[in-house]
């Protein structure tokens, strides 16, 4: 069974601080727990991925504003953490009413710790159960597969390899085709009614073929399903080949899209292309994603294009999932655009970041559509920080990221040093004096279109504060650049920082 937040309070390692569950959220004691993390950064959402037990001295909370502590707690409730867990102490006597009823709102369990406890122990011994957790069911998922892939080798079709993984998960099976369709069915007798669906993704040579269904009961092990799933798919996969092999459309489809990853030439691809449904006139656009959830993503990434254009073809290779959008003639730009949209609406696992590449005129360059996409990736690490990240998601659109894309390729690194140099000189040594962040401000100030309000939001930042640093930027950097031919050169070397 997965280990819950009323398992983590009742381990000694914590009990030892006294946890004190301050927020009533229904059903709190009972969210499994991924992980045990501590950290006293206000800005660590985004590098959580759900799930996670939260640890906090509360040093930086102590000093933060109220509305920091409150966008901090709906930033880890967005993420889907299990809980949070605050220190009380001589800094923080106690956790801030306007926290916890952010936590109450956002559906967040706040926890306060009211004696001190070494963290580092905590997560050593909660962590090392999580470990033993997660083999333990690999274990179970790899004696799952086997199983079934005994019964396929005397012949068994897709009911009864269903029903092998039916009777070791406690759960009912259904392998459904990606128009509704079902494929193979198991559904054990006597087991409770309607409980937690779990799907997975059942690709045929790069095609996603079916979707399989584990529908788990109350009492069930959902995160034993889960992985037992994950691990019979290629099994299953087989069993898919045998029934129904895919058609030429989609091999060349694939085909198409590991010539594209490859870079293979033009010619080639003008011949893949109308084979597998792409005009070799039509524009495109290239979607890259990265993430430890690609394979789950494709079925999202799939229907999003499905909806948003007239054609596409995905392929998913380890960490990294690709895809080629056609565009209409008329409308590409903003064809583009909403699909941009779209997919910054998607909810992606933390750690994830999705690029779009520029628009290409025609099957022969969407290599390059593609390496502009993974350029951006590149040059942004950080994705979802940046110009054109929408709300902070992972999703990136390469036409933001021109500038660099252009510099990286024709300035070599010494020239654009110089040039940050010369136009941003005193700004860098004034925050590496005084530990500033007057070089961010700028960047995001610049950003924004010099928009003063919302670049104080996007940087947490009370309005005066904001003007403020920009008064010590406009210092440093010779007045206002705002109507003058410098504004051009700041965001320009702001830009080229960043490399």
């Amino acid at each position: 069974m997965p280990l819950l937040l009323a398992d983590a309070l009742e381990h000694e390692s914590l009990k030892a601080a006294e946890p004190v569950l301050r927020t009533e959220v229904p059903e709190a004691l009972t969210r499994p727990l991924r992980w045990v993390h501590s950290s006293e950064v206000l800005d660590i959402a985004p590098l959580l991925r759900g799930g996670e037990l939260l640890l906090s001295g509360g040093q930086a909370l102590a000093t933060a504003s109220d509305e920091r502590r409150v966008d901090y707690v709906r930033q880890l409730a967005a993420r889907g953490i299990a809980a949070l867990a605050i220190e009380t102490g001589p800094e923080l006597p106690a956790i801030p009413e306007s926290m916890l009823d952010a936590g109450r709102t956002a559906g967040l369990p706040i926890i306060e710790l009211c004696k001190v406890a070494p963290f580092v122990g905590i997560m050593q011994a909660i962590n090392s159960l999580l470990v033993s957790e997660s083999v333990a069911q690999l274990q179970f998922g790899d004696e799952t597969s086997h199983a079934m892939a005994a019964e396929l080798a005397h012949g068994g079709g897709l009911d009864q390899l269903l029903a092998v993984l039916a009777s070791r998960t406690g759960s009912s099976a259904r392998l459904v085709s990606p128009s509704g369709i079902t494929l193979g069915s198991a559904t054990l007798a006597g087991r409770p009614g309607p409980g937690n669906i779990t799907t997975v993704d059942v690709p045929v040579r790069g095609v996603l073929a079916a979707r399989l269904e584990l529908e788990v009961p109350d009492d069930g092990d959902a995160n034993l399903a889960r992985v037992a799933s994950e691990r019979c798919v290629d099994i299953l996969g087989l069993a898919l080949l045998q029934r129904m092999p895919p058609g030429l459309k989609e091999l060349a489809g694939i085909e198409l899209m590991r010539a594209i990853s490859s870079g293979t030439q033009s010619w080639r691809l003008q011949q893949l292309g109308p084979a597998s449904g792409f005009a070799a006139s039509s524009p495109v656009t290239a979607v890259v994603v990265r993430s430890a959830a690609a394979g789950q993503l494709r079925t999202q990434l799939d229907g999003i294009l499905h909806d948003a254009v007239p054609h596409s073809a995905s392929y998913a290779d380890n960490a990294e999932l690709i895809a080629l959008a056609a565009l209409p003639h008329v409308t590409a730009v903003a064809s583009r655009i909403a699909l941009i949209r779209e997919l910054a609406a998607l909810e992606i696992p933390g750690g994830s970041v999705i690029a779009v590449g520029p628009m290409a005129q025609g099957i022969g360059e969407a290599p390059w559509s593609l390496a502009e996409a993974r350029r951006t990736l590149e040059l942004m690490p950080g994705a979802g920080t940046g110009p054109g990240s929408g709300d902070g998601n992972g999703v990136v659109d390469a036409e933001d990221f021109a500038v660099e894309r252009l510099a990286e390729g024709s300035l070599d690194a010494a020239t654009r040093e110089e040039f940050v140099r010369r136009q941003l000189g005193a700004v860098v040594e004034h925050d590496e004096l005084r530990r500033s962040e007057l070089l961010r401000t700028l960047a995001v100030w610049l950003d924004t279109g010099c928009n003063t309000a919302q670049a104080a939001r996007e940087l947490h930042l009370e309005r005066q504060s904001m003007h403020h640093r920009l008064q010590r930027i406009f210092e440093l950097c010779g007045g206002d650049p705002r109507g003058t031919g410098r504004l051009v050169a700041l965001h320009l070397a702001t830009r080229l920082a960043r490399l």
